[in-house]
């Protein structure tokens, strides 16, 4: 399960691009992608306080009130990517290991988003 299919295909299209060997593994895991940002593209559910937007920084506190991005020092896909960058060339090891707890808070956020939405989108 993903939020975001798209994206998360393209991910694993260039993973198995530049590694060969697990391209059939990573092919056959595109496929069984569940995309639970669907709904909310789809309109299938929709809450006036989503403001037209279907992402998952906007649905978290819309459906789980008390979980939000705002107060995480890396706070959306954009800035985690520049950070894991900077994280891969740093040196100093006090700052690289501050970016990863950094991304670490903001993968565990993203997990816990997705289990708590499907959670609510259940009931």
């Amino acid at each position: 399960m993903v939020y975001n299919q798209a994206f998360e295909k393209s991910v694993l299209k260039d993973l198995a691009r530049d590694f060969p060997e697990y391209s059939s593994k990573l092919a056959a895991l595109s496929e069984r992608i569940v995309d639970l940002m669907k709904p909310f593209s789809d309109m299938h559910y929709y809450s006036s306080e989503m403001k037209g937007s279907y992402s998952i920084k906007v649905v978290l506190p819309v459906l789980v009130p008390g979980l939000s991005y705002k107060e995480l020092a890396i706070n959306n896909g954009g800035l985690a990517m520049v950070a894991y960058a900077k994280m891969i060339q740093e040196i100093d090891t006090g700052k690289r290991d501050k970016i990863r707890r950094d991304l670490l808070a903001y993968c565990r956020l993203d997990t816990l988003a997705m289990v708590d939405i499907l959670s609510v989108l259940e009931k």
